[in-house]
């Protein structure tokens, strides 16, 4: 099959003071006007007015993202320093206090609150999206079935979110805790194709439920703009290399289900439930996860796991150009992704005697650092990196 299995990135930010490192609870309007003019249609504002995203163009090779989430990145941040405020990139932020939110206005937000309530006010988080294009005559479906029994450990790779209202949560990704509170999110269900898929969405159209399918909410799911794939189970990544690895291997997972469609493995009504178990574990213990796998019955270290993954999907990888991301992955998990960083940078001034708000700062100094490719000396790993 010949096919460039092109991919996009989606990538949302908090804007946080410069002076005080809280999040910006209600930054200018100019801010959002300047971006936009700077960015056009690659910029979106997001639910709450905290928190602003970028939308990548379409890619072929990881170099290319990698040039282009850089830049923006530097160019974004150099528009919100006018206005005095950083960019921090991470599913949480750690100094963020929810009730004290202004939404954007927006009729689809407006509409959002209204109908959700509490939930949509909580929903203080930011995630990483990332389109991969399936080729016209694939059913979006089957390659979505094949994919699904992974997200854990897509997750348990960009968990960076063990803060909440300034608290430790004992959580890696507690994004993914508080996005359960929303209808139709975690893990869906398995739908024998693209069809069935298609008569879910038009019942729940007909019945008044949704306005349409953009509002299911799961942790996969098919573009409704797009041929793509659409993965959203990642939190929002820090360090850029994360950000690409999360989505080279998710590319060559969409690749190789593409191509050999016999890839997945017998499921059966205990398949969807496990799956969520492993999302539970990932959220819970990030890198340090273990995963149930059905067909052995037994508890797997996320090592192992990610050396199955790499068994099924290297081949993809490798056609794409994009061996390194398993390197990258192997180093993330014997050191530890953001959520541990974190943690080590928020003990690490505790045992220095500074308060928590002031060890609540350095998270947030560090993020924003690691957000700009900044890393500090102790944090620093040497890792595979995608090819500049």
């Amino acid at each position: 099959m010949t096919h460039d299995f092109t991919f996009g990135i989606e990538e949302e930010f908090f804007l946080s003071d410069l002076s005080s490192r809280n999040i910006a609870n209600d930054p200018p309007a100019a801010l959002f006007a300047a971006s936009r003019a700077a960015f056009g249609a690659s910029v979106s504002h997001e639910l709450l007015r905290s928190q602003i995203e970028l939308i990548s163009p379409v890619f072929g090779d990881g170099a290319s993202a990698r040039e282009w989430l850089s830049s923006s990145r530097r160019r974004l941040a150099g528009i919100a320093e006018d206005f005095g405020l950083g960019l921090l990139c991470a599913g949480t932020h750690p100094m963020a206090q929810w009730r004290e939110q202004t939404a954007t206005e927006l009729p689809r937000y407006e509409r959002l609150l209204d109908d959700f309530q509490i939930v949509a006010q909580r929903n203080l988080l930011c995630g990483l999206h990332v389109h991969v294009a399936v080729p016209a005559g694939i059913d979006r479906v089957h390659v979505m079935n094949q994919v699904m029994p992974w997200l854990p450990l897509l997750l348990a790779l960009s968990a960076s979110s063990p803060f909440w209202e300034r608290r430790r949560t004992g959580l890696m990704s507690y994004r993914q805790a508080v996005y359960d509170e929303w209808p139709r999110t975690g893990i869906p269900d398995f739908f024998a194709n693209e069809r069935s898929y298609r008569a879910f969405v038009e019942f729940m159209v007909q019945t008044g439920s949704l306005k349409n399918e953009s509002f299911l909410w799961w942790a996969i799911r098919p573009s409704m703009r797009y041929p793509t794939l659409e993965l959203r189970i990642a939190d929002a990544c820090p360090r850029i290399e994360d950000t690409l690895c999360v989505a080279a291997i998710f590319r060559a997972m969409v690749r190789q289900a593409s191509v050999e469609p016999g890839l997945g493995v017998a499921r059966n009504e205990m398949t969807r439930l496990l799956i969520e178990e492993n999302r539970w574990r990932a959220k819970r213990f990030g890198t340090r996860a273990t995963f149930l796998h059905q067909e052995s019955r037994r508890n797997l270290a996320i090592e192992d796991w990610l050396a199955m993954a790499e068994e099924r999907f290297g081949a993809a990888a490798c056609a794409a150009g994009d061996d390194w991301a398993w390197v990258h992955a192997r180093d993330l998990l014997r050191d530890g992704g953001s959520a541990e960083r974190q943690l080590r940078a928020y003990a690490g001034a505790r045992r220095e005697g500074r308060t928590r708000t002031r060890a609540l700062r350095d998270v947030v100094d560090l993020l924003m650092r690691e957000t700009m490719g900044v890393y500090d000396a102790a944090e620093t790993v040497e890792r595979a990196a995608p090819p500049p």
